[in-house]
């Protein structure tokens, strides 16, 4: 009970009754052994009861790897996730895709990779370091209604812009092609600001979920490097056939002590 009292969960509730889906969109940061004192195995509690306390229905995640993965679902109940990473395999960066299989069916999914050749597993075009890639799954809900996840990481560089903005194009021209009429949603983390022109190619297409929602709580900027002080916008909720009705950037803590180095954003849908 004295450790619930000295955690800092900076929960800020939204109306249940307002919502259809409840989407989260949340870069967990890898687990790298030089964080120190922000390494995973501090973070983990944080991090689940950060997924804990937002209660979404499915999250998109960026740098998830197959132990963190797998220690999420196995402290939530009726969660499961999936995805391969981005070699193809499980031993690296996945886009996994958790979900409450008490309220959503997966129905198929699938995968491909941000480059001149996306069916070619681990392939990269445009001169980046790593190959980046999209993770999808079509789900139901329990009322029948069908929508189509996207999950995706754009290379982070600041000479990627030029390859952020082909990773847009590709990633539209799937995402056509795989959802057909049903309605969408993209989670990412772009490391691409409004206003940059891979932000641009997506809202020209896709609604941006912070800047249509009527309720917004949190800060607008996400990245903040573990200090809880962000000062930059790259993750995103983007939706086609929704319409956003609120949406938060989660800024949940233990003191000094973040669940990762974004900030999660949470959104409900109608």
């Amino acid at each position: 009970m004295i450790r619930w009292l000295l955690t800092t969960l900076a929960v800020v509730a939204m109306p249940v009754q307002a919502r259809d889906l409840r989407v989260m969109s949340f870069n967990v940061r890898y687990p790298n052994p030089d964080d120190g004192p922000n390494r995973w195995e501090a973070r983990a509690p944080i991090l689940i009861d950060t997924i804990r306390a937002a209660d979404p229905d499915v999250v998109g995640t960026q740098e998830l790897y197959r132990r963190q993965g797998d220690a999420i679902v196995r402290a939530l109940s009726h969660w499961r996730w999936f995805g391969r990473d981005r070699r193809g395999a499980h031993a690296d960066e996945h886009m996994g895709i958790l979900y409450r299989t008490d309220r959503l069916r997966l129905v198929r999914h699938g995968d491909f990779w941000l480059s001149d050749t996306p069916d070619r597993v681990g392939s990269a075009s445009w001169g980046t370091d790593l190959p980046r890639m999209v993770n999808w799954g079509e789900f139901v809900r329990k009322d029948g209604r069908r929508f189509v996840l996207f999950d995706t990481h754009f290379p982070h560089r600041d000479s990627d812009a030029i390859a952020r903005t082909k990773a847009a194009g590709v990633l539209l021209a799937r995402m056509r092609r795989i959802a057909g009429r049903l309605p969408v949603v993209v989670t990412g983390d772009l490391n691409a600001q409004p206003d940059s022109e891979a932000y641009r190619a997506f809202a020209a297409t896709l609604a941006d979920a912070w800047a249509r929602a009527p309720q917004r709580s949190g800060p607008v900027l996400t990245f903040h490097d573990f200090t809880g002080t962000p000062d930059r916008r790259i993750d995103y909720v983007f939706v086609l056939g929704f319409r956003p009705v609120a949406a938060r950037v989660a800024t949940d803590h233990r003191g000094p002590r973040y669940p990762s180095d974004h900030f999660p954003m949470v959104v409900d849908l109608r």
